[in-house]
């Protein structure tokens, strides 16, 4: 029974990290989800595609507030001349595309009030809203699920200018952050006031930490300057209903998993002992037999047999 219990704690500790590594891959998958999206939406914005022209995209309409941009250019071109200000971004000469293809397409993403629902940051406050900037192959402007492309600035960094960052108190420190392309945080420091920069793709943003600090009320009663207007009431909203979602399934799953292992040891424990008990029970109803002594010891006696002896003359004429 101790190895049984040793085992149930085990297959029950797995089970809640399963849960949790569970609701973690959905929340990966979403903002996969997300990216594709934009890219196909962003694609359909090339109706008389020209070579370093920029074209803006239009969002979902579930997914208001959030916008889109995109270019296509030559990775020879690319990496010769580099591109100016593309939104926030200024991207230098120097940026090789990995693995080459003829043509890429840049992808520009500004989430605005939906940045902390696919990027949450526990104890810490956006300054501005989050930016993308990924990098897909132009061969087929019709394509949709399209895999990001690798590139990095070999020479100097890309720049990223948050222009309408919201003002720091007094006492904080921005800082840069990068999210890879697994959702992976990383803080740097600022290149200079607002500007951050970066030398691979991913999403960015500017913010501080807010441990203990409460939150300054804007003037207006409004949304944060920085961040672009959308549905900033229901985004607050969706992201804690996320967040209980996700702690209810894993506590509601370990309650289960300790539920299901009571019920089990119960059974288990019930079937030993009707086991005992119908052993003692065919104990109980078996026919007593008689001892009797045998020498110096005691030994049983049967109390009759089935067939009378005869002796063999008795049959004799």
């Amino acid at each position: 029974m101790d190895q049984f219990i040793h085992r149930l704690v085990i297959l029950i500790a797995f089970g809640g990290l399963l849960i949790a590594y569970k609701s973690e891959a959905q929340s990966g998958s979403s903002r996969s989800q997300l990216d594709t999206l934009l890219q196909d939406y962003g694609y359909q914005a090339f109706v008389r595609p020209r070579t370093g022209v920029f074209y803006d995209g239009t969002a979902p309409a579930n997914l208001s507030g959030i916008k889109i941009s995109v270019v296509r250019l030559r990775s020879g071109s690319l990496r010769r001349k580099g591109v100016h200000s593309f939104k926030e971004f200024d991207i230098p000469v120097g940026l090789i595309v990995q693995p080459y293809v003829e043509r890429i397409v840049f992808v520009y993403q500004n989430l605005g009030n939906w940045s902390s629902v696919y990027y949450p940051l526990p104890g810490f406050t956006y300054l501005a809203p989050v930016l993308g900037l990924l990098i897909y192959d132009a061969a087929n402007l019709s394509a949709k699920n399209l895999p990001e492309l690798d590139f990095i600035a070999s020479k100097s960094p890309i720049s990223i200018n948050f222009t309408n960052a919201a003002a720091v108190l007094n006492g904080m420190t921005p800082q840069c952050v990068w999210f890879n392309l697994d959702g992976l945080p990383e803080f740097r420091e600022l290149m200079s006031e607002n500007v951050c920069s970066t030398y691979r793709q991913g999403h960015f943003s500017i913010v501080v930490n807010s441990t203990g600090l409460a939150p300054s009320p804007s003037p207006s009663g409004g949304p944060v300057s920085g961040l672009s207007p959308g549905p900033s009431p229901i985004p607050s909203k969706s992201h804690k209903s996320k967040v209980w979602k996700i702690v209810g399934g894993v506590v509601g799953g370990f309650i289960g998993l300790i539920l299901l292992s009571l019920l089990l040891a119960w059974f288990l424990i019930h079937r030993q002992n009707r086991k005992v008990a119908e052993m003692e029970h065919q104990a109980d109803v078996g026919e007593a037999l008689r001892m009797t002594r045998v020498g110096s010891t005691q030994a049983p006696v049967a109390t009759g047999t089935r067939t009378q002896p005869i002796l063999e003359n008795e049959y004799v004429a």
